[in-house]
């Protein structure tokens, strides 16, 4: 099984975090919750707060196989304000293993410079900080080892996109049909 981490910081925007952890939980994928914190209760951008699976320091970077980014705000801010959190990307990245990030969250790709050459989008006003790419403007756009979702109302297709590149485009299929989607 491929490992999967979503990391959470304070002020992530709830219904990225938690349509992308249900979806890929309904999938049969094992998605954990990873809070970028020393503490496991994590209060998303509008109030909700989530236990997170395990604290940053609890993490194990081996075999990762998919980093997923929520956005909202602050927490797209204190995601790439977390440096163990941007090396880590950046070494993703470079053994062209997967990410994947939705509304503001793509900024951090950007910043980190992640992004060059790249196709991607993000939520209006954050195109400035998608450093390199091609911004699409799209719902969902995927190129190669990362996807990235522009906002809230993509966060079933965004997690669509992940499932069908873990576990295929019939079982994406079967879980949206599951959900009457």
């Amino acid at each position: 099984m491929k490992t999967v981490y979503l990391f959470l910081a304070t002020g992530f925007e709830e219904m990225e975090a938690l349509t992308v952890v249900d979806m890929l939980r309904r999938a049969g994928i094992d998605i954990t919750t990873v809070s970028i914190s020393r503490n496991l209760q994590v209060e998303g951008s509008h109030g909700v707060t989530v236990t997170a699976d395990c604290t940053w320091v609890e993490l194990s970077s081996d075999d990762v196989e998919w980093l997923i980014l929520p956005g909202g705000m602050p927490g797209t801010k204190h995601l790439g304000e977390c440096k163990p959190l941007v090396s880590l990307l950046q070494r993703q990245a470079a053994a062209n293993k997967h990410i994947a990030a939705i509304c503001a969250a793509p900024s951090v790709l950007g910043q980190a410079g992640l992004l060059n050459g790249y196709k991607a989008t993000c939520y209006p006003g954050f195109e400035q900080f998608l450093t390199g790419a091609t911004v699409t403007g799209e719902l969902v756009t995927i190129d190669r080892n990362i996807i990235t979702g522009k906002g809230p109302a993509a966060a079933i297709p965004f997690a669509t996109a992940i499932i069908a590149q873990i576990a295929g485009e019939e079982k994406a299929k079967e879980v949206r049909a599951a959900m009457l989607l």
